[in-house]
């Protein structure tokens, strides 16, 4: 069912870039305006400009980070920093991290993905999009015509086929790229062109549905603008980039990302856990990092804590007498009613704080945070008025979340670590 293909990137000419890790990024949806600017000050070939350009206050429509990036990527090219490969290939993409003292390596590849509706179930999505960050994307994509950053998606091959393939296909070779980023995860590429191979692997996912983990955005972007090209006759964007991950990968981690609220009024913590006492289990624990985390780590049932500031937390673990499938979304699936976050959105956000898909979706009242202490230093300044610290999604839970048709509201999943961005960009509009 997922098609994919080889793509001829463009990477960065080592000729010409001595240390390519200066030159690369992560993705823009992390990347704050002090980050931005120590991208720019990096290097002057940083990928920042392309991916994440900086807006001024005389920009027009003729003039524009937009615009810019354009520019600036076809100087690139023509001055050979940056180098298109001469056959089509696929990317065989490692990353070397540790999570909590213990060390991994996820093994994915990349190539190009044919962009189709949700519908028929070749590519399935697991998380809400926004408009506005869809129309940044889609602008960036009509004046680059290019894919800066993959998408990260999900197969289910348990067999591990592909992987041994493509590993035994690079055994004993030296990579293209090996970088160490500044959060210590090291990034390993090895260019593969043996159209058999490729064939191959392409023969063995045929059947395959691909979970988008990380890239909604990008990837509805990529499908709208396929459709337009296509529309006006114009060939080579059906493809987007990606970098696929088997689903059994032991270097799959999924970390919890925390919510942080504010414009609250009026908020009464004795009232709201008397309000939601029917449903949970609450507990008085020490408002530490490490409490936090060991707490929640230690609790298979859905549970989350709730920090108002000060020196005590509240733990809420929902009753063994409650069934999630039973008490929301009636009209969502059951994978989909057993999650976390959405039992937490469902019975506290929205029923008892007000706030709604729409006020989630306005950026007012809600803020994510995967760093436990950052959550609670935030609401001790008085920046935010409670930190809700949630347990990790499980990758089979997003699974079956995508499967039964439905998507997990924002913010649901963060796949540690990111992919980094300016490792092999993808042209579009070249056949």
């Amino acid at each position: 069912m997922a098609a994919i293909v080889p793509i001829k990137g463009l990477r960065y000419n080592q000729n010409k870039i001595t240390n390519i890790a200066d030159v690369l990024t992560p993705p823009y949806d992390v990347i704050d305006p002090v980050a931005q600017q120590l991208f720019y000050d990096r290097h002057p070939y940083n990928i920042i400009r392309l991916e994440l350009g900086k807006t001024y206050a005389d920009d027009d429509t003729n003039n524009n980070r937009y615009t810019r990036a354009a520019k600036t990527f076809r100087q690139w090219w023509e001055n050979g920093i940056l180098v298109q490969d001469d056959k089509p290939s696929i990317y065989l993409y490692q990353q070397q991290f540790t999570v909590q003292d213990k060390t991994y390596t996820r093994t994915g590849f990349i190539c190009g993905l044919q962009c189709e509706e949700y519908a028929p179930g070749a590519v399935l999505p697991h998380e809400e999009t926004l408009p506005k960050a869809k129309e940044d994307r889609k602008k960036l994509m009509e004046a680059c015509h290019a894919n800066f950053s993959c998408i990260f998606g999900l197969y289910d091959e348990p067999e591990m086929k592909v992987q041994s393939l493509l590993l035994a296909a690079c055994k004993g070779k030296k990579p293209d790229y090996a970088i160490t980023d500044g959060q210590n995860v090291t990034h390993l590429l090895w260019a593969i062109q043996d159209q058999e191979l490729i064939a191959e692997v392409q023969r063995i996912l045929a059947d395959k549905t691909v979970y988008i983990a990380d890239g909604h955005h990008r990837y509805e972007t990529a499908l709208a603008h396929a459709e337009e090209m296509r529309a006006l006759g114009n060939p080579g964007y059906e493809h987007v980039m990606v970098t696929l991950v088997n689903l059994h990968d032991e270097g799959l981690v999924i970390l919890p990302t925390h919510r942080l609220l504010k414009n609250i009024p009026e908020l009464n913590m004795e009232q709201l856990l008397h309000s939601v006492a029917d449903y949970f289990e609450i507990e008085k624990i020490a408002a530490t990092e490490h409490g936090v985390e060991e707490r929640l780590s230690s609790t298979r049932q859905t549970s989350f804590v709730l920090y108002p500031g000060g020196e005590e937390a509240y733990q809420l673990t929902l009753k063994g007498s409650c069934k999630p499938e039973t008490l929301h979304g009636h009209d969502k699936s059951v994978p989909w009613r057993q999650l976390d976050v959405s039992i937490l959105h469902s019975l506290i956000l929205e029923k008892h704080l007000g706030i709604g898909s729409a006020q989630r979706a306005s950026g007012k009242y809600l803020a994510y945070t995967r760093d436990a202490q950052e959550a609670l230093t935030k609401v001790q300044s008085g920046e935010y008025q409670l930190a809700v610290f949630m347990k990790p999604t499980k990758v089979e839970q997003v699974i079956a979340v995508a499967a039964a048709g439905d998507k997990m509201p924002q913010k649901s999943t963060y796949f540690y670590p990111k992919l980094i961005t300016g490792l092999v960009i993808n042209p579009l509009g070249i056949e």
